[in-house]
């Protein structure tokens, strides 16, 4: 049995959103989780107890987890892994540790610059147009991770004004246009969370892919909480929610809801609630209805990833182990890209470790409007039905990119009028 790695992913996104703090960003957590899972069976060791550390769990469980998703790859999230070296720098510790890789995973000689940004490209769609590592004479190999999607939303956005994010977001001043989620297809609620407390949650459902194996697809979610809980907070609480999300049936009611019933009237700095009467089918006569508005967004960020917490210095080890090069230098960086607009959401990352010579650095009904006006965080988590008999596939519940929204953009004015075909 594969091991669900969504806990240990979540455990990693922490530390890595942690390190990079809380300005506007986007990053993905696995795509840098993949590298240490394929580079842990090199490990030996007190190196392989760090690694399993910031993995979060065994060598042996993690490389196989990173194994099932990339023998699986999943419809809408395009992956690709590889593996280049030095010619004449193979040992026979090397040439064991290579023959764990995956069958997908690409080795060979170290291209030069521009072949690794042309990988780059190839495997984000475009999206990421340079390798985050430049290639000098001390890299003696390269492990690479990249990461893509661009999606259609199932149901796009309607277009609200700017002032519906609300009069004490300072976003509203500075736009517009927003995105208000339609009346059906998003999913929208306020919920209660250990890290963040009280917080609102909007889902963003994209197109399905569909084949003989069953259906796969990636739920956007927005999460926004009290402008004074720190963006680490509120990231966790976003992961947590995103694989809740990702396992919870479209029709019933998600974890941790809570009734808006139970919510103060009026205006507050996440939403504002309003009751009036309607005729409604609800049991009780008492009916809930939630919407959310939302800025357009895209961020470009590129990551060091080279502290200890982050697990390339044990990578490092590893591989001056089995190179015979104790003290081997490394680089490690990430580059990703994301854009969220009216109708779908692209992103991309490219993840690079890189081993050196030398060492670098009738009733009522309370209707909600859940007000996404200051910044939030966002994570993309895969769905994945394609096992049959029920069980989900391994790519189920997957958080594969994450991001903090602290600086909005302008609706385009190509998005304003309505799509042909568009409701």
């Amino acid at each position: 049995m594969t091991t669900d790695i969504r806990t240990p992913l979540a455990r990693y996104a922490d530390r890595l959103h942690a390190v990079i703090g809380d300005g506007h960003h986007v990053a993905s957590p696995l795509g840098a989780w993949l590298l240490l899972a394929l580079a842990a069976p090199a490990a030996t060791g007190p190196t392989r107890a760090a690694l399993e550390e910031v993995l979060g769990t065994d060598a042996r469980a993690a490389a196989e987890a990173a194994g099932a998703l990339l023998g699986a790859p999943h419809p809408l999230v395009p992956s690709a892994t590889a593996f280049w070296h030095r010619p004449g720098r193979e040992t026979t510790g090397l040439d064991g540790w290579r023959a764990t890789l995956p069958a997908s995973t690409a080795t060979g000689a170290l291209p030069d610059q521009a072949g690794l940004d042309g990988w780059a490209r190839e495997h984000t769609l475009g999206l990421i147009e340079a390798f985050p590592l430049t290639v000098t004479p001390d890299v003696l190999l390269v492990l690479a991770s990249a990461l893509a999607t661009r999606v259609s939303w199932a149901s796009p956005f309607e277009v609200a004004p700017a002032d519906a994010l609300g009069p004490g977001s300072a976003w509203a001043g500075g736009l517009r246009r927003a995105l208000r989620s339609p009346l059906h297809g998003h999913r929208c609620w306020i919920a209660d969370t250990a890290r963040a407390g009280t917080v609102a949650v909007h889902v963003a459902p994209t197109q399905p892919a569909r084949s003989a194996d069953g259906a796969a697809g990636l739920l956007v979610v927005s999460v926004v909480a009290a402008p004074d809980v720190s963006a680490g907070d509120v990231l966790a609480a976003a992961h947590e929610l995103a694989t809740a999300a990702a396992d919870t049936p479209e029709r019933e009611l998600p974890a941790r809801r809570r009734s808006l019933f139970d919510v103060p009237l009026g205006e507050g700095p996440l939403w504002t609630l309003r009751e009036e009467p309607t005729r409604t089918s609800a049991p009780d006569g008492r009916e809930e209805r939630v919407t959310a508005v939302l800025p357009c967004w895209s961020a470009r960020s590129r990551h060091e990833l080279t502290a200890p917490g982050l697990g390339s210095p044990a990578v490092a080890r590893a591989f001056g182990e089995l190179l015979d090069a104790p003290g081997l230098g490394f680089e490690a960086a990430q580059a990703a890209m994301a854009r969220y607009g009216r109708y779908g959401f692209e992103a991309a990352a490219v993840t690079a470790f890189g081993a050196t010579l030398s060492l670098s650095p009738e009733g009522v009904a309370r209707i909600a409007e859940l007000r996404f006006g200051h910044p939030y965080a966002v994570v993309a988590v895969a769905t994945d039905e394609r096992a049959g008999g029920g069980a989900p596939g391994p790519w189920q519940g997957v958080p594969v990119f994450s991001a903090w929204v602290a600086e909005p953009e302008e609706l385009p004015e190509a998005d304003v009028a309505d799509r042909q075909g568009d409701a």
